[in-house]
């Protein structure tokens, strides 16, 4: 069902301890933060979620992964220890919350079927930095979005992207394809208001 917009004050927090033993592959992690990329995104899209990251389970070495797309660094990977605890630039605590939620198209995916397409395009792009001429973009499309303008060309993300695009693009290697009206870029946002998508978990910060 469609993430509310009052989620984050409805919903009690559960401790990182018991997240982490509910994650899935492919589980996503949407973010209300309040540091300046964050308030930019934010401000584009006049909604309350600032970031998003998509999950996956090491379990042969016992860890939970979140792989992101982070302004000035690119695509990464990091624990979800790390991700609770702060954001991409080092502010700590996590200035904001951060919600677990499930697509409703991965309910038949399993451990033993990997989603070896969605898993190889996340992956693959670790790594992948950003120049000043694609975070030039990045904050035109967040512009082109404000300004409720499609989004041109040449402003078609590459090999750069912000964190919402790149969960998208994760996504469409399973045809999921994340609700977007084509104007600037697919936001956090979108993915909440997806009713395929259901909150499972407001994962506590501090």
């Amino acid at each position: 069902m469609t993430i509310h917009d009052d989620v984050l004050t409805v919903m009690k927090p559960t401790s990182y301890k018991a997240v982490r033993d509910e994650v899935r592959d492919g589980d996503i992690l949407l973010c209300s933060a309040t540091d300046p990329m964050s308030r930019l995104i934010r401000w584009a899209t006049g909604s309350q979620w600032s970031h998003i990251g998509i999950a996956y389970r090491l379990n042969e070495i016992d860890r939970v992964m979140v792989l992101e797309a982070v302004a000035k660094i690119g695509v990464r990977a990091v624990p979800l220890s790390t991700f609770i605890a702060r954001t991409s630039g080092g502010i700590h605590p996590y200035p904001g919350h951060i919600l677990l939620a499930r697509h409703q198209g991965m309910g038949a995916k399993s451990r033993s079927n990997p989603m070896k397409k969605m898993a190889g395009f996340a992956f693959d792009r670790l790594g992948d930095p950003f120049s000043n001429r694609e975070m030039v973009k990045i904050v035109l499309r967040i512009i082109a979005h404000k300004l409720g303008r499609k989004l041109p060309r040449m402003l078609v993300p590459d090999k750069e992207f912000i964190c919402s695009e790149y969960v998208a693009g994760c996504y469409e290697r399973l045809d999921l394809k994340a609700p977007w009206d084509g104007l600037g870029f697919i936001a956090p946002s979108d993915f909440a208001k997806d009713a395929r998508v259901d909150a499972v978990a407001l994962i506590k910060t501090r």
